[in-house]
């Protein structure tokens, strides 16, 4: 008797499986599941699987074949998965290094959808004089420059007194750069921490910690954490000429997502001079 199922089987019971993952009440439950469990539940996206450690190198590969929009089941409980075991690394010892840094994160603000209609050339451009006006700022204040996330920097200072400074000078050298109608405008985040380097990368909580201040950072903003204001030397706010206020989140925005609930959350700008 031939069992050899018929032509179109596999093809059925794939779109049935799918159409089973899909399911809202399945992706509600895997994502409260993913709340429950250690660590990120953002974990997945490219900011937390930038680093070399072996759950963030699964999760690069895993977010090839995923499709941001579709939500699914299975993708959750796998990111999940991946989610709790860096929480162990991290928990184990292996998020953190020997030394105290800061680490800042930079992110062009509106550049996504100008690049859409500038084209390829212009925005290659645009990036190589958003470049010579950023990095020197912060290289020559002591700042190593980790990597380049498309429009954005990973910067990690020894000091934090170097990194504010180095900030607020970048931002001062782009204003000298346009674009065809775009001015660029940087928000940027930043923490202090003990990440662990690995090679010429860093991981761990405080990597986390800091890109998250930078998602804070909105629409062209400098937040900090209160470890970098901690770590900062007496009188440092002053003789850089900054002003810190707490940061406020919107009225019905949630806590932000890794970001430990103890750690204060502050927004830095220069001050305002006055008259007297």
């Amino acid at each position: 008797m031939d069992e050899t199922p018929a032509p179109g089987f596999g093809r059925r019971l794939a779109d049935r499986f799918s159409a089973v993952d899909r399911r809202p009440e399945l992706v509600r439950l895997a994502r409260r599941l993913r709340r429950a469990l250690p660590g990120d539940p953002g974990f997945g996206d490219p900011l937390s699987t930038a680093g070399t450690s072996g759950p963030q190198a699964v999760a690069r590969l895993a977010g090839r074949w995923r499709d941001v929009d579709e939500p699914s089941a299975v993708h959750e409980l796998g990111f999940g998965v991946l989610q709790a075991w860096q929480a162990l690394l991290e928990r184990a010892g292996a998020g953190r290094g020997d030394r105290e840094v800061t680490v800042v994160f930079t992110d062009l603000v509106g550049f996504s959808t100008w690049s859409l209609a500038a084209g390829d050339v212009a925005t290659l451009d645009l990036l190589r004089r958003v470049a010579r006006a950023l990095e020197p700022a912060f290289t020559d204040r002591g700042g190593t420059v980790v990597k380049r996330l498309g429009d954005g920097l990973m910067v990690v200072f020894d000091r934090p007194e170097r990194a504010l400074d180095a900030i607020f000078a970048a931002r001062a050298a782009l204003t000298a750069v346009t674009a065809d109608g775009y001015r660029p405008r940087i928000r940027v985040g930043a923490h202090t921490g003990r990440p662990r380097r690995i090679g010429s990368d860093w991981l761990g909580v405080d990597v986390t910690v800091a890109a998250r201040m930078m998602e804070l950072a909105g629409n062209g903003h400098v937040v900090v954490s209160s470890a970098t204001l901690d770590a900062l030397p007496a009188g440092a706010v002053d003789t850089l000429g900054l002003e810190v206020r707490p940061h406020r989140r919107g009225l019905f925005a949630s806590a932000p997502k890794g970001v430990p609930s103890e750690l204060g959350i502050w927004r830095i700008r220069t001050a305002v001079a006055t008259g007297g």
